[in-house]
């Protein structure tokens, strides 16, 4: 096993990213034990400090490759973890010292080139007809994560934090302006929203910017929002989190499964992995639970619970905690002399100044889209999926087929997978709806040895067994073997030996800033189409443009509406 590197290793690295910038990248910046960030001091440059500095981190890093050579995991962690920690306990800004900041870049680098996953699966010794198996582990095999097939789309986050409003966009004495002020007024006195804040002239200023300059951010916010917040909204709802809170979702990631931040915060609510893990969210060679869509809802809200709790019910503090870090907002409030939100503004990174009145601002208008000129848009259908229990390393091929949807489909339903295929342990998959059953009975056929090799095949009409043969490469015998106690004449499905390709999903780069992206046209979607036919009639691939427009494939496009498509 070449990987070694644990989740609290890379939490520390994270942390290391986040407390050395100079403004907040991350939905939650991390703190220490005390509850407070660790504030970097700025000194002049000093090139004996920082050489000094390099050296003792990179002494200890170097020790730690000899360990990982010699298979001493545990110590090789514990010396990488301090080659950071040499860095992040230093005192000084990395971002402030070119030389600092390029070989942290580096060791970053070759840290998560090490993090990355390289040994086969090993399949576990389970009977055939388990459909539920038991989990087989390899206590010499130390805790690993990874990224060897995740893609990501940048998070919203990082133009927030470079956003600056046009003194346009700041006229809130416009008639438009006043009158839309006062109904704001007025909803949060009636208790209308579900929680209390305090209406100011910045809120109604993002008010003002998502009606010009944003208009198409807003939109396409509204539009993912239908897949997504009536899972939420019940979440928050069991967890005692106002519902209209979910709106922070539009903010953190413009309700993209795959939002990545450049400080690495992940998924439609944006954990950093030491926030994640906090909140019982996994990151292993398998799994990101930082993208399960309904575990990733939940430790939000009990992190928006818990920072409410902190500050007495004040929900606007709670969410500037969410963006910077409870220890940003305690010295705040310690240098306001008053636990408000407005007095503590000043005192707060510029991200944060724009975080929570721009999510107040998208409450207002995602629960009024009318009033704001938004009421043309259609938020999406929700997501609806059955919920299988397959059993331990099984292909997402094999289970495509047997499902007669694609790989890309079970992909977008389950974005916490970080490989086509299952992790090494029972996992509950989300399947497109009404296919369940059909699962159930495939799993029930496939050896435990045949999970990432084995292939569904789909009887035609008026085809038989032999035709089946003939068609898949596979003999009569092999079939029937491996369909034992099924009547062939009476199933539409069966099982046979054949090698599944991987689709093509590739990891990031080691380096956390978004891609930059290709091209993009439109196209104008007929009566009847979906992203499939469209990527068929231009030849594109449905996925990529399934992703780019926030729709599943085989979501059903209404006449008239504009498709983006990636060019190369």
């Amino acid at each position: 096993m070449k990987t070694i590197v644990s989740s609290l290793f890379y939490s520390v690295i994270l942390t290391a990213t986040i407390l050395t910038s100079g403004v907040s990248g991350n939905a939650q910046a991390q703190i220490n034990n005390s509850g407070y960030r660790n504030t970097p001091t700025q000194i002049p440059e000093q090139d004996e400090r920082v050489n000094k500095i390099i050296g003792q981190s990179e002494q200890l890093f170097h020790e730690g490759e000899a360990q990982l050579h010699n298979k001493q995991y545990a110590q090789a962690r514990e010396k990488f973890d301090k080659a950071v920690e040499v860095i992040l306990m230093s005192g000084v800004s990395v971002r402030a010292f070119p030389k600092l900041n390029a070989y942290y870049a580096e060791l970053i680098d070759k840290v998560y080139k090490l993090e990355v996953p390289n040994t086969p699966i090993v399949q576990p010794s389970v009977k055939a007809t388990d459909v539920v198996a038991s989990t087989t582990t390899q206590p010499d095999v130390p805790p690993q994560i990874g990224f060897s097939e995740q893609k990501f789309e940048a998070s919203p986050l990082d133009e927030l934090a470079k956003l600056e409003l046009t003194p346009e966009e700041q006229n809130v004495n416009t008639p438009i302006a006043r009158e839309q002020y006062k109904y704001a007024e007025n909803a949060v006195a009636r208790g209308s929203l579900g929680f209390g804040f305090q209406m100011t002239t910045k809120v109604q200023e993002f008010i003002n910017y998502y009606q010009g300059r944003g208009r198409s951010t807003m939109e396409i916010g509204l539009n993912r929002s239908g897949q997504f917040t009536r899972m939420a909204r019940r979440i928050f709802r069991e967890e005692g989190v106002p519902e209209n809170i979910v709106w922070l979702g539009q903010v953190e990631s413009a309700w993209k499964p795959w939002a990545r931040s450049w400080a690495a915060a992940s998924g439609l609510w944006q954990f950093i992995p030491g926030t994640g893990s906090r909140y019982g969210l996994r990151q292993t060679a398998y799994l990101d639970e930082r993208h399960n869509y309904e575990k990733a809802t939940r430790a939000s809200a009990q992190y928006l619970k818990f920072l409410a709790n902190r500050y007495n019910g004040n929900w606007e503090l709670a969410m500037a905690g969410y963006n910077s870090g409870e220890g940003n907002v305690d010295r705040a409030i310690a240098r306001a002399g008053v636990a408000n939100f407005w007095a503590a503004y000043p005192y707060l990174p510029q991200e944060t100044r724009n975080y929570v009145p721009n999510i107040l601002a998208t409450i207002l208008i995602a629960n009024s889209p009318d009033r704001y000129g938004f009421g043309q848009v259609r938020p999406m259908p929700p997501l609806i999926y059955d919920r299988v229990r397959v059993p331990t390393a099984t292909n997402l091929g094999l289970i495509a087929q047997a499902t007669d949807t694609s790989v890309d489909v079970l992909r977008y339903l389950n974005p916490d997978l970080r490989q086509n295929m299952t992790p090494p342990e029972p996992y509950i998959l989300n399947v497109p709806a009404g296919r369940s059953s059909q699962l159930v009975a495939v799993l029930r056929r496939v050896p435990a040895n045949s999970r990432s090799s084995a292939a569904v095949a789909t009887i035609g009409k008026g085809e038989d067994i032999q035709s089946v043969a003939n068609r898949t490469g596979a003999t009569v015998e092999q079939i029937q073997a491996m369909n034992s106690g099924v009547d062939l004449s009476k199933t539409s499905k069966v099982v046979i030996p054949n090698k599944i390709a991987k689709t093509s999903y590739q990891r990031p780069s080691g380096s956390i800033s978004p891609v930059v992206r290709s091209a993009v046209t439109k196209v104008t979607a007929k009566e009847g189409d979906t992203v499939e036919k469209i990527a068929s009639r231009y030849g594109f691939n449905a996925v990529e443009i399934a992703r780019l427009n926030g729709v599943l494939p085989s979501t059903p496009l209404s006449a008239g509406r504009e498709i983006r498509i990636q060019t190369n």
